[in-house]
């Protein structure tokens, strides 16, 4: 043994007093702050019975990393119903990044938890894990703020909420969890409490909420609650708690349903919360959460008006800018009755959501081939920065009353930042490449906090380029040919061309590239103009059937010693047909990649005098023209209407596609059955039916194949096919188990399969049963303990012990055919009741799986003794 692993033991045994094996635990976490990049406090929170006479001034602490050191008690604060709140303190510098558990156990739980076996053995243990991770940053847990100390009623609805409070502004959610023994491993056989209707953890309130308890007793519950930044998990705490339950006739008090806010850093917030009690108790109203600890303008709570059966009190926040987080505050109220039989609570709870203010005042400067932003920083100068955003055309954002940032669905993308708050003006100039000419951009602005929040969004504010470079108009296909194709390119000349620095002579110069996104582009064309009227081209003896083109226009200033690009050139592609065949239609897409807005799109079909009509017209580039003949061969082509939505500039934009044919077929699927599963464990066998496609939304459905797996990871095979539509049943019959899953799927007359039906799943069917009573008399007659067991069943781990614990038999045979031997000495056993623990291994649909059963046996072993077995 290592010396560290002598010195913890001897550390851990230390920490134990003579009495040290009391039974006074019954809550506890640990939370832990960072304080350097590998150094963390951390902090141990138990909950103790004052009544027992175990105490503890100090802790083992098992920090993960293959150390323990002791934790010094510094706290003790007395609680309502003879609990008392300690707080051990202690400080571990870990040897580098990586995941760590820190365990703290403490013999013993105390006697009699009722779903906790043999609970006064079992040690308590609570745990937290920490993430050490640079990329991550610095991390602080959560901290509980509400003590788990209530009572619960047999009957009546019970909930408990942690009120956990991050103060990085970390996501949390919630979860149960098993209570755990001894090193932090899983209490073997612990239950969940039983409940009239439901047990569960909401995972984004963290109310626990037990609907009802049905008997009294002491119970144990324990809460994971994970922290999560950027997506990633970081850390997690478990509150190990325990829930008394008493019979009583009194209800708890009521509060009024609460309200959530949204409310704009330096706005306040003044709010009644009021409570009654149906027995007219006198109720005592709390209240806990992280406002309550803020270092600046922390929330308050104060009762303003009390009498029997009812209570008021008023809930005040003043916020300011230093309370701006992604995440809004709980905060947690509590209302307790004083009831001379039983004292109960209620748990609820509202949220304070606290939005940085708007960027103000936001103004835009274009140039020839840049905008100019500027704006002022608003009401809040914590903010780290500021985040622009763009998009083209104006959208008309204007965020409702509680949200921040600008959502993804605007088409507005993040395009730049500055890094400080007194950083108000932004550059854009297309990252260096300079902006399109004719371009509508629309920007807006918000400010950026400490975790990554954003502020409301600023207004929106649209502007383009002064127009100083030629802004193209046309790129129409004017014939569809393999080789004699040809493009009209027009182009609107330069309107507030800057001529002190280009005072001419210019230079045209046309550029082509294949495909709507074209990068190698090639000169095609260029001429020298001194009044730049000259703005058409037409591109001949080029392959417009089967390519698109983009075109790009650079204007230069020509002067001897003086030649530079005026400015970033115009580019915009020819509009391509792409048909997709499918039953007796014809799907067309408009291909294009052009600076301006088409809002309208006319389809044209070429009839049986080879003229173009038009078919129809939409706002999209997918159009489909049904009603056609399969086999049959169809021409289109397409006209776009489109402009700039800027003054000045053409409203009134027309070009042409190319023409492109389709040729309508049966490619497409029917739609898939419905199926339906049923065990006939009686016979072992599953009957699978399904519906007829042809009877809804089919007409051409002719055979089926259906599919099987035996477990949840497996993958569907085909088992059988179906020969004829009407017949939509099987019966498949399995040697070793009935658990499986299964789909269907349907084919037409075209062998065009569908998708899976929906994918159906049943178990096994469940069934071993031990007896409770045998007679091993030697009278031949229900001489062995027999099981009644089926062919699912793969093996049994079975122990029947003595009432004094002895272990007398133990078999793996489903069967048992126990002869009432003892296994030490091949005696018959002693008559009476024996008790028995079982593992009922089952092939189920993730396999293999156990279901632990006990219970107990009548051993008669008197001459003459009969039962009736059924």
């Amino acid at each position: 043994m290592r010396f560290w692993q002598i010195s913890s033991i001897l550390l851990y045994l230390l920490a134990l007093s003579p009495g040290s094996f009391a039974t006074h635990n019954r809550a506890g976490e640990i939370t832990y702050k960072q304080i350097s990049d590998l150094t963390f406090e951390i902090t141990i929170w138990t909950y103790t019975y004052t009544k027992s006479v175990a105490d503890r001034s100090e802790l083992p602490v098992d920090w993960g990393d293959g150390t323990r050191t002791i934790a010094p008690r510094v706290n003790e604060v007395y609680l309502p119903n003879f609990y008392k709140r300690n707080k051990y303190v202690a400080t571990h510098t870990y040897p580098g990044p990586r995941v760590y558990k820190i365990v703290v156990q403490d013999p013993n739980r105390n006697f009699g938890v009722l779903n906790i076996p043999n609970s006064v053995n079992v040690v308590f243990s609570i745990q937290t894990t920490l993430m050490i991770n640079p990329v991550i940053g610095y991390n602080n847990a959560p901290l509980l703020l509400n003590p788990p100390y209530d009572k619960a009623a047999r009957g009546r609805l019970f909930i408990h909420n942690p009120a956990a409070y991050d103060g990085d502004g970390d996501s949390l959610s919630y979860k149960l969890t098993i209570c755990t023994r001894e090193d932090g491993i899983p209490i073997e056989n612990y239950t969940f409490p039983p409940a009239s209707d439901t047990l569960y953890v909401d995972p984004l309130s963290g109310d626990l909420v037990w609907d009802s308890p049905v008997d009294t007793g002491f119970y144990n519950i324990a809460m994971n609650i994970e922290e999560w930044r950027q997506g990633i998990k970081i850390g997690n705490i478990v509150r190990d708690m325990q829930i008394n339950v008493y019979n009583t006739d009194n209800n708890p008090p009521v509060t009024d349903p609460l309200t959530d806010f949204c409310i704009v850093a330096g706005d306040s917030i003044d709010y009644i919360v009021s409570s009654s009690d149906a027995e007219g108790d006198s109720i005592l109203h709390y209240a806990t959460g992280g406002v309550f600890f803020m270092p600046e303008n922390p929330a308050d709570f104060n009762t303003i008006s009390s009498s029997p059966g009812s209570v008021s009190s008023r809930f005040t926040w003043k916020t300011n800018c230093s309370h701006v987080r992604q995440q809004p505050y709980n905060v947690l109220i509590k209302a307790e009755d004083d009831n001379p039989d039983l004292s109960l609570v209620d748990i609820s709870s509202f949220n304070v959501r606290v939005l940085g203010p708007p960027p103000e005042d936001l103004t835009l400067s274009p140039t020839n081939t840049s905008i100019q932003l500027r704006w002022s920083p608003g009401n809040c100068t914590n903010v780290e920065g500021f985040r622009i955003y763009r998009r083209i055309g104006y959208f008309g954002f204007i965020p409702d009353s509680c949200q921040n940032g600008v959502p993804s669905s605007t088409g507005f993308v993040s395009i730049g930042e500055t890094s400080s708050s007194v950083d108000t003006s932004f550059l854009d100039n297309g990252g260096g490449s300079g902006l399109l000419q004719g371009t509508d951009y629309c920007y807006i602005v918000v400010g950026l906090y400490k975790d990554g929040s954003e502020s409301i969004a600023s207004t929106e504010e649209c502007g383009g380029l002064i127009q100083g470079a030629p802004i193209i108009t046309n790129v129409s296909v004017r014939n569809t040919d393999l080789v004699n194709g040809s493009v009209l390119v027009a182009w609107m000349k330069p309107r507030d061309l800057d001529t002190i620095p280009a005072n001419g002579p210019y230079e045209y110069m046309i550029y082509r590239a294949e495909g709507i996104w074209g990068n190698n582009y090639t000169l095609i064309h260029n001429y020298q103009t001194a009044d730049l009227l000259d703005t058409s081209f037409v591109d001949t003896l080029i392959n417009t059937l089967d390519f698109a083109y983009s075109y790009k226009i650079e204007l230069y200033n020509d002067e001897v010693g003086n030649r530079f690009l005026i400015a970033p050139p115009s580019v915009a592609s020819t509009v391509f047909l792409s048909i997709f065949p499918g039953d007796n239609h014809l799907e067309i897409h408009c291909r294009k990649n052009v600076p301006w807005v088409n809002t309208q799109y006319v389809f044209y079909r070429e009839n049986e005098l080879n003229i173009f009509d038009s078919i129809g017209f939409s706002s999209d580039t997918v159009f489909v023209d049904d009603e056609l003949v399969n086999g049959k061969t169809y021409c289109y082509k397409v006209k776009t209407i489109g402009s700039y939505n800027r003054p000045g500039l053409p409203d009134m934009l027309v070009n042409y596609s190319n023409e492109a044919c389709g040729v309508p077929i049966d490619n497409e699927p029917p739609c898939p059955p419905v199926l339906t599963v049923a065990s006939i464990c009686d016979s072992l066998y599953n009957y699978i039916s399904w519906t007829n496609p042809n009877n809804s939304c089919a007409d051409d459905v002719e055979t089926y194949n259906l599919y099987y797996k035996a477990e949840l990871d497996g993958s569907l095979e085909l088992i059988a096919t179906n020969p004829s539509a009407s017949d939509t049943t099987y019966i498949h019959h399995i040697a070793t188990s009935l658990a499986g899953c299964y789909a269907v799927t349907a084919i037409d007359s075209f062998a065009n399969e569908s998708v899976y039906s929906n994918i159906v799943c049943v178990d096994s069917c469940s069934y071993y049963e031990i007896p409770n009573v045998f007679t091993p008399n030697g009278d031949d007659i229900n001489d062995k303990l027999v099981a009644k067991t089926s062919p699912f069943i793969d093996r049994i781990d079975l122990k029947i012990f003595s009432r004094g614990g002895v272990l007398v038999f133990k078999t793996d045979d489903p069967e048992i055919n126990w002869n009432g031997l003892h296994m030490r000495n091949n005696n018959i056993v002693s008559p009476g009741v024996y008790y028995y623990m079982c593992d009922v291994y089952e092939k189920r649909l993730t396999g293999i799986e156990a279901r632990h059963i006990s219970g107990f046996i009548h051993v008669i072993t008197e001459k003459g003794a009969s039962i009736n077995i059924e």
